[in-house]
């Protein structure tokens, strides 16, 4: 195998492209899989192409049916083509689970944790965030002390709070007051206004927002904040 071949194979596989069969040596062996780790580190290499899935739910299909009933006393692999064999078990296992979640799941995710966890930071103080007349019963208000920031509601008479920041990678949420939502502009995913995961488009659901402690104190809703 000539270095135009192995560069050839490279261009091929990092531009998502389908490569010619070829025997490498080990040099080439180790080339190749550095290309499939690069490949597979790639934005969006978890989320496989329907050419792929359609031709992997082929072969599937097809070995299960030819599967022999006794096992091959050799198999004729050289260490180069166990190279190979391993380096593509490697890549896939990239993708593995979007593949799984695919082809066995339908497309369904997996679902956010049951429970919401309060934050409850070594230190802090109550800070005042909204007067008791600004948060009539089913309102619900944005607050920013600066160390935290967040929503507050008013449930039963009871002031109840969530954070202010989503659980996949901390963008700051916002009100959707109408449809009485808290949306995350970085990934459209939206919260309930108690802190539930309603809607994502993300391969795993994250999890619920966490609770603040908020209290009621002569007229003024106050929060438990970290200090600086």
């Amino acid at each position: 195998m000539s270095g135009r071949d192995v560069r050839r194979f490279v261009d091929e596989l990092l531009a998502g492209k389908r490569s010619t069969g070829f025997e490498p040596d080990d040099t080439e062996a180790q080339e190749l899989r550095t290309a499939i780790e690069l490949r597979a580190a790639r934005m969006g290499s978890d989320a496989p192409s329907e050419e792929f899935l359609s031709n992997l739910q082929r072969r599937l299909a097809d070995e299960i049916a030819d599967t022999p009933t006794e096992v091959p006393k050799t198999t004729g692999y050289r260490r180069r083509n166990l190279l190979i064999g391993t380096s593509a078990a490697a890549a896939a296992a990239t993708v593995g689970a979007v593949v799984d979640r695919t082809l066995l799941g339908h497309g369904e995710v997996t679902p956010p944790p049951a429970a919401q966890t309060p934050l409850s930071p070594n230190t802090g103080a109550w800070r005042p965030i909204a007067r008791s007349s600004d948060l009539p019963e089913g309102a619900t208000v944005a607050f920013d002390v600066g160390t935290v920031n967040g929503f507050v509601r008013r449930a039963q008479g009871i002031p109840v709070a969530v954070s202010g920041v989503c659980t996949h990678q901390g963008c700051k949420l916002w009100l959707d007051a109408p449809a009485e939502r808290l949306r995350c502009p970085c990934h459209s995913t939206s919260f309930s206004i108690e802190g539930e995961v309603v809607t994502h488009q993300l391969p795993v659901a994250p999890a619920p927002l966490p609770t603040i402690q908020v209290r009621e104190n002569n007229g003024t809703i106050e929060v438990f904040a970290p200090t600086v």
